[in-house]
């Protein structure tokens, strides 16, 4: 009998830190992005990393031209969100026009290698000519 009580507490022991195992690999898999999540990417490149993509929006964007994330992506009836793949607002046309303007002046006139939006070896960015307004100024 005592042998027995041992041998289901061990089991018991065995299951729980199994079952542990078990369901954070589970957790983990289910927090984790699947590869190319993100829709409708046009001048991006298409495996940019969430880390990235938030980079470019808030440095380039958001700083940039002092705007937020609704006035390039078109709102979402039903949720109110941002609907990022959407193409109904006209600007986020205009932001694809003006990031491939700035890579070509960048690869074209500072011979910058492959140039890609949120690299650092970018010499010209958005907050060159906008310098934190949504229309640059005359110059």
């Amino acid at each position: 009998m005592v042998y027995r009580n041992y041998y289901m507490k061990a089991l018991s022991k065995r299951t729980v830190v199994i079952g542990a195992l078990v369901a954070a690999v589970f957790g983990a898999t289910a927090f984790t992005r699947p590869a190319n999540e993100f829709k409708n990417l046009k001048v991006l490149p298409k495996d940019i990393s969430d880390k990235q993509l938030k980079k470019i929006m808030v440095d380039d964007f958001n700083d940039g031209l002092g705007v937020s994330c609704t006035f390039c992506h078109a709102e979402n009836k039903d949720t109110h969100e941002p609907d990022y793949a959407s193409d109904t607002n006209p600007e986020k046309d205009r932001a694809r026009e003006m990031m491939r303007m700035a890579l070509d002046i960048n690869k074209n006139y500072f011979s910058v290698p492959n140039p890609v939006i949120g690299d650092s070896s970018l010499i010209v960015t958005c907050i060159t000519c906008h310098k934190g307004k949504v229309y640059p100024d005359n110059q």
